[in-house]
């Protein structure tokens, strides 16, 4: 294993046992004192008028989920243009690939209507 990789696994490791003491102290050396207006939802320090739960369109998360795929697509072609000159040919035909695979998936979801606004 390179030497110069080990700080930085200590670094991940410190961060992560922070991040687990932060998160386990608390429960075990907090005050219990369960009360029911504990559990209650508030808003800007006000009483709720309705209840929390609403339905919610399930069209957002469809979108959600398109933007992060299209947004790795984008992640992977930074790097490829970086080095495209050592790749040459091969580069250019493997990314071609999967710009096609990518395209498939988005006139998929065009076609389904994944893309529209409004319904």
């Amino acid at each position: 294993m390179p030497y110069g990789y080990v700080w930085l696994l200590i670094m991940l490791g410190l961060a992560a046992g922070v991040a687990m003491m932060m998160m386990f102290l608390p429960l075990l050396l907090g005050p219990r004192n369960p009360v029911p207006t504990k559990y209650e939802p508030y808003e800007s320090g006000m009483k709720p008028f309705m209840l929390p739960r609403r339905r919610f369109p399930v069209h957002y998360y469809l979108v959600a989920i398109l933007f992060v795929v299209f947004d790795i697509e984008i992640l992977f072609l930074y790097p490829w243009a970086v080095i495209l000159r050592d790749l040459r040919w091969f580069g250019l035909v493997e990314m071609g690939v999967f710009l096609g695979i990518v395209l498939v998936g988005f006139v998929y979801a065009w076609r389904k209507g994944a893309l529209e606004w409004i319904r």
